[in-house]
């Protein structure tokens, strides 16, 4: 056997090698991940999120102009898109607010 053939030889068998390798890398599918994605229409802002306890997808739906985020998961035993919960931003926003007048007031009023 000539040096020149055994030189061919291993380098064909190493390109099959990685080609192999690289086919089975690439052809494994990869999960969508879009956590923090927000998309906005009219009154509405659609977030999604993850809730890392349970390992779920969730979506965020907020309507601006009444303050209240609605929040939907799927339920895969289901098979059907369920309402998590639904939270008042606007109570929200009232509760911080006089959380921090009473710790003594917003940074304005300290220069005063």
């Amino acid at each position: 056997m000539d040096s020149k053939n055994f030189t061919i030889g291993v380098l064909s068998t190493t390109a099959v090698i990685l080609l192999v390798g690289m086919l089975v890398i690439h052809s494994r599918p990869e999960p969508a991940m879009a956590f923090g994605m927000t998309a906005s229409g009219g009154d509405y802002l659609l977030t999604v999120g993850a809730l890392q306890t349970r390992d779920e997808e969730l979506v965020f739906v907020t309507h601006a102009p009444s303050m209240k985020m609605n929040v939907y998961r799927f339920d895969v035993a289901k098979a059907a898109i369920e309402r998590v919960d639904e939270i008042d931003l606007g109570q929200m926003r009232e509760s911080a607010g006089k959380a921090q007048s009473s710790r003594g007031g917003s940074k304005r009023s300290r220069r005063r």
